[in-house]
């Protein structure tokens, strides 16, 4: 075990997440935000449902866990996500001052936390986000694999 039980725990809901989004035919991507040991904030990819490029699961799970703090500052919050935030996603946690991020796996298209930039950790801002990732990799990749698959053959027929 490379990280402790409730980092497998948190990143575990946000699969479940995940797979709500895939239920709904949406990009298979969940999060939560998790304060003090307890999730405050869900979210999942709505982008299709709600016709909004912001819905992304990092946003939505923001401005849940805002409304349940009452407060934008997320400062002692982590964030457990399923693929690598995107710069927009990114730029978000950086505002809400998240502390740290824990993603599943890389995103080499779209991703600002290592793999085509990393936005959270290179200093540049007032405010730096510790990043950790690989945790529950093989699961992320196999629910986008699945999703994919779906869209071409729905592309085929």
């Amino acid at each position: 075990m490379l990280f402790d039980e409730h980092v497998y725990k948190f990143m575990f809901a946000a699969l479940q997440e995940a797979e709500a989004a895939l239920e709904q035919n949406e990009v298979p991507v969940g999060a939560v935000i998790v304060h003090k040991d307890r999730i405050i904030g869900r979210g999942y990819n709505q982008v299709e449902k709600l016709k909004d490029p912001t819905a992304h699961a990092e946003m939505i799970a923001v401005t849940a866990a805002s409304n349940h703090l009452g407060d934008w500052r997320l400062n002692e919050c982590d964030i457990y996500v399923t693929l690598e935030p995107c710069v927009m996603c990114t730029g978000a946690l950086l505002a809400a001052r998240i502390r740290s991020i824990y993603f599943a796996d890389y995103d080499p298209k779209f991703g600002a936390c290592g793999s085509l930039y990393n936005i959270a950790e290179e200093g540049k801002y007032n405010h730096k986000i510790k990043t950790y990732s690989g945790i529950y990799s093989f699961e992320s990749k196999e629910l986008l694999k699945r999703f994919f698959s779906n869209i071409r053959k729905d592309n085929l027929n």
